[in-house]
């Protein structure tokens, strides 16, 4: 082969080698460089620390959960010290989650500490030069609804299909307890319910805010709710109806939560101490020594003090009519002239006075008379004067038109207001 023929071939072997090579990196796609997501939680981005997260267990305390966090034994103690007053360490609950944020270099050490006191409040602990607690909470978003149903199987069996909490007909027993009997709600019965419902973060669902106005069929008969403060100061909420009449009682069935009556009201019964045949005016509640006494109804406290035959005892004035008396308490709480409120602790259970054993003789006056309260027709809660009234009927008319505007849609053949079908 001559000279030139070599030059010629090795020419071709080069420019034919150099395309190919060309064509394989031209087929070579480089992925672009995407950083990792941001992780955002507490007000941090977690990607910038080491994280780890912990629970308080039986045992565990905040001296522990830091000191096994690379803190030595004199950081910890300055750690206390700074907290103590924005932080109390003390109330660490067993179950409670806490977040722990490290350096992602060595030594690793621990910068922030966030404690989760509930679904809402947190505290985040600084740990480093500068040592100090945030107390913060999450953003809470609220949203209002109406439902209404009629019952095909059980009222809760509704609830859940609406996605209404279980929990809120525990609150509306509560607001209906004395002209609702929710066990015996039945099937075919009409209900529609307006509430405010929390949300943590704008996502997470966080229970019923509150009732807004409901009304629930009950015996042939609408039966409408609506909360209302008398006094706008006051944070105490009562429900009425849609003609501004009371639900609640004026006054509680009891004096105690937890009892066993030993002693009814009678004309004649023989007396354990005195040891002879005399009237009883009032009912007796036996109960453990400290059980708190509550008042039954609202009113002003027209004698706190102590006689042989009573003990120590609390009347309290109620109205015009009514009065109640709370007798052989081991302590009394209140004095003499001070307004209390329905449901108000006013003393606890004892046995001064003749006395036997531990409770409660809770006497009932009505125009000045000792009275049996299970026998009288006691009165709901005490009526909205005409003013209040007004103001009243005016606030709820937009719930009452949303609610009989959505059952008027959802419940077929809605009955006429608070009359019997017919």
């Amino acid at each position: 082969m001559s000279l030139r023929s070599l030059y010629i071939l090795l020419f071709l072997f080069i420019t034919l080698y150099s395309c190919q090579k060309k064509s394989d990196f031209d087929n070579i796609i480089e992925e672009p460089f995407t950083e990792e997501p941001k992780k955002q939680e507490y007000d941090f981005i977690l990607n910038d620390y080491l994280v780890h997260r912990d629970t308080f267990r039986r045992g565990d305390n905040f001296y522990k959960i830091l000191k096994k966090n690379n803190l030595g034994k004199f950081q910890v103690q300055e750690v206390l010290n700074k907290v103590r007053d924005s932080f109390n360490y003390y109330k660490i609950r067993v179950g409670k989650p806490v977040l722990l944020l490290k350096e992602k270099q060595m030594p690793f050490r621990l910068k922030y500490l966030v404690y989760e006191h509930d679904r809402i409040h947190y505290s985040i602990i600084a740990i480093g030069d500068s040592i100090q607690v945030t107390n913060k909470q999450k953003p809470v978003s609220f949203r209002q609804r109406t439902v209404a149903d009629v019952i095909d199987k059980s009222l809760s069996e509704s609830f859940k299909s609406k996605e209404i909490s279980p929990a809120l007909l525990r609150r509306l027993a509560k607001i209906y307890e004395y002209s609702i009997d929710f066990f015996k709600i039945r099937k075919g019965n009409a209900y529609a319910l307006t509430i405010t419902e929390r949300f943590i973060n704008d996502t997470l669902y966080d229970g019923v805010e509150s009732i807004d106005g409901c009304f629930f069929e009950y015996k042939d008969k609408y039966h409408y709710a609506f909360p209302f403060k008398k006094d706008s100061l006051s944070t105490k909420v009562d429900y009425y109806d849609e003609e501004g009449k009371g639900l609640k009682n004026m006054f509680l069935k009891a004096p105690l939560d937890y009892f066993r009556i030993s002693s009814k009201f009678s004309p004649k019964r023989f007396h354990p101490v005195q040891l002879t045949w005399k009237p009883h005016n009032g009912t007796d509640y036996a109960a453990p020594h400290g059980t708190p006494i509550k008042a039954t109804a609202s009113g002003v406290v027209e004698k706190a003090g102590y006689t042989t035959g009573n003990g120590n005892f609390v009347k309290i004035k109620h109205d015009k009519t009514f009065a109640t008396q709370y007798l052989h308490m081991s302590q009394i709480l209140v004095r003499n002239g001070q307004s209390v409120q329905q449901g108000q602790v006013i003393g606890k259970v004892g046995s001064t006075g003749l006395a036997t054993g531990p409770h409660v003789c809770y006497r009932f006056w009505k125009n000045g008379k000792e009275v049996d309260p299970f026998k009288e027709k006691l009165p709901n809660t005490q009526p909205l004067d005409e003013p209040t009234k007004r103001i009243y009927l005016q606030q709820i008319q937009p719930l009452k038109r949303t609610l009989d505007s959505i059952a008027a849609i959802k419940i077929p053949k809605k009955p006429t207001d608070n009359t019997k079908k017919k």
